[in-house]
């Protein structure tokens, strides 16, 4: 048995300034949307995301989420320049003792998002 790639389902109220938020600043695509079912499907790459709004199966009081959503990317400080002016910054690029290259943003939601390079290769 082989697991697939995890696609996270990200809960938002705000649906059409989600898929705007990751489309234009980011340079996702959007795949599919459905407006009946308040839900879409975005990607770049070999990365993919999926939104939805709240249904009725669903407890929703606003955006919330106990970790952050890390990708991976090849070339970290170019994407550091390209989003570091038009974002909210929660930690600006910093090289670690593991071998990582990294900065963290919110989005829209105030999801956190960590983008990373290993630099040990």
């Amino acid at each position: 048995m082989k697991f697939q790639p995890i696609v996270p389902m990200i809960w938002t109220e705000q649906l059409s300034e989600t898929i705007d938020f990751y489309c234009t600043i980011l340079g996702f695509t959007c795949s599919e949307k459905n407006e009946e079912w308040g839900w879409a499907s975005l990607f770049k790459d070999d990365c993919q995301l999926m939104f939805a709004k709240p249904n009725q199966h669903t407890s929703f009081e606003k955006p919330t989420f106990t970790g952050t959503f890390y990708i991976n990317v090849d070339d970290v400080e170019t994407l550091w320049k390209l989003l570091k002016e038009k974002v909210n910054v929660v930690y600006q690029l910093e090289t670690f003792d593991w071998g990582m290259k990294e900065f963290a943003i919110c989005d829209n939601n105030g999801y956190r998002i960590q983008f990373g390079q290993d630099i040990t290769t």
